[in-house]
């Protein structure tokens, strides 16, 4: 699971607890200006990664790391897919994140409404 942090420039992912170790990461930066959206997408957790992986997968219990697949490098940290949603990005190390959060319409909101708010870099 983890917790999201927005400042007037990034959107930092906190992973807690063991997740850290099942991810390999217990922290992540991504400045608004790569975000394209954010989205409430259980379905896609459902469906689970797809390619090569740094992390953990065992299906229905966690799906916490890096998979490499033909889309590029997508970060997952989800035990509940009810609870996950999906931010799509570019021009990053990461081509989107699917990750697990305690209310998901709020966390998609505040994340669009910050790069809303922020615009493009010029």
């Amino acid at each position: 699971m983890t917790d999201l942090e927005l400042t007037p420039t990034d959107l930092i992912v906190h992973v807690r607890g063991m997740d850290k170790l099942w991810s390999l990461a217990s922290r992540l930066t991504i400045p608004l200006a790569h975000i394209s959206q954010a989205a409430v997408d259980p379905e896609i957790a459902r469906a689970g990664p797809h390619g090569l992986r740094v992390g953990t997968s065992l299906p229905g219990v966690i799906t916490a790391g890096s998979f490499y697949s033909r889309d590029g490098r997508v970060f997952w940290d989800v035990h509940n897919p009810d609870q996950a949603i999906v931010i799509f990005l570019h021009d990053d190390q990461y081509s989107g994140l699917v990750i697990q959060v305690d209310d998901p319409p709020a966390a998609v909101r505040a994340i669009n409404e910050a790069i809303d708010a922020h615009g493009p870099d010029i």
